[in-house]
């Protein structure tokens, strides 16, 4: 079976041929193959100006990006055989990486399977598909998924706003069996995670190595971790020997995995839960003129659109601030984001200001970013979203 071309206008092959995996919808040459000719989510040649083949790729003509590459050979279909290989390759390097089955396991266009994220909890996956041509094909990769790994089930937590840039239906469905709670192991600790009704896909792995790093700074300390969700953190530098851990969280079912998974650990009599709007439980700690050797400020994305970059720099820079004023003198702060729009010299510059503002000096000690099951596209900036940034903050003199 052959697919229709669809023709990049001349010097616009640069970028693919780079590597990038991406089209715009103003890159194609509309005379040669206008865009509303495609079927959304068809199969098609991407071909140069001059003609030359340069993969296989999906369509969305609705979309910006109206085209996204899925493979440079011309003799592979979508379908279950690519995606068995996709991930198997994707498995091979977490395998390489972590002594057990708990990571995430497909990250996108990094592993080269674009609008495609699944998570793995041991035997089960929680999968998220963010592209129409991918949704389409759904069964297939269902199919690869239980191929390759053998799962006892699947969640399809389809009920994300990345959808909506597809124009696709809003879903959370189950494949085979589900318990109602996730077990993982990471850095040695223990935490059993909702299964339906957690955040995203229920656990966020992509700060696994800072947080193992942040471990080797706590012991003794009084920590203070703010978005703690179920306890990614706190529970971790309760385990690694904090003194005292508070966790802050919006959300009471969120906290209620937090006692859990302390006591899962045996940590419990060493963790409290605050619950409340961030910025209103730190102006409340600072009137009551608490202190707390180390900050956590891992917050959720406050710039998801260039749109919001104003706004969302000085929400950035606004709960730095009264994080620091929190802080004793040299004491820590890991100021995280995963705004993927706010470089990473920009966080620095945001904390070097804000304490600058409050009079305080600082020393940047760590910068980390996604672990290594959040491979980074080398064409794709898009990819290296996250920050992870560790400051000590001392007084003026």
């Amino acid at each position: 079976m052959s697919f229709p071309p669809l023709f990049l206008k001349s010097q616009h092959d640069r970028r693919i041929r780079k590597g990038h995996l991406w089209v715009y919808s103003n890159e194609v040459d509309s005379k040669k193959s206008p865009l509303n000719n495609f079927a959304v989510g068809e199969q098609v040649v991407l071909t140069g100006a001059s003609g030359q083949a340069l993969g296989l790729a999906v369509v969305n003509p609705n979309n910006l990006i109206c085209a996204r590459l899925v493979s440079r050979s011309l003799n592979v279909r979508l379908g279950e055989s690519l995606f068995k290989k996709r991930i198997q390759e994707a498995l091979s390097l977490r395998q390489a990486i972590f002594d057990a089955p708990y990571y995430r396991l497909l990250f996108g266009d990094a592993d080269f399977l674009p609008g495609v994220v699944a998570d793995r909890f041991g035997d089960y996956v929680v999968l998220q598909i963010a592209s129409a041509a991918m949704e389409q094909h759904k069964q297939s990769l269902l199919q690869a998924l239980q191929a390759v790994l053998g799962c006892r089930g699947v969640l399809l937590r389809n009920d994300h706003a990345a959808r909506q840039l597809e124009n696709l239906p809003l879903y959370s469905e189950v494949v085979g069996d589900l318990p109602e709670q996730l077990e993982l192991i990471e850095n040695g600790v223990q935490f059993r995670v909702p299964s339906r009704d957690g955040q995203k896909t229920g656990w966020f792995y992509d700060h696994r190595c800072n947080r193992a790093m942040l471990a080797q700074w706590v012991s003794g300390k009084r920590v203070l971790d703010v978005f703690s969700y179920v306890g990614g953190w706190g529970v971790q530098l309760a385990k690694a020997g904090a003194k005292r851990v508070t966790c802050v969280d919006s959300s009471a079912t969120a906290l209620s995995y937090v006692e859990q998974n302390a006591e899962l650990n045996a940590c419990d009599d060493r963790m409290e839960a605050i619950e409340g709007s961030a910025l209103e439980v730190l102006k409340f700690l600072i009137e009551e003129q608490e202190k707390f050797d180390v900050v956590v400020l891992d917050p959720p994305a406050f710039i998801k659109r260039k749109k919001d970059q104003k706004s969302g720099e000085a929400a950035y820079r606004h709960i730095n601030e009264l994080a620091i004023r929190l802080l004793q003198p040299g004491g820590l702060l890991l100021s995280a984001s995963c705004s993927m729009q706010l470089p990473a010299a920009s966080l620095q510059d945001i904390v070097r200001g804000a304490a600058m503002h409050l009079d305080r000096k600082c020393q940047l000690v760590y910068c980390g970013g996604q672990g290594p099951d959040h491979p980074v596209h080398p064409a794709i900036p898009e990819t290296n979203y996250l920050k992870a940034q560790l400051f000590r903050i001392l007084s003026r003199q």
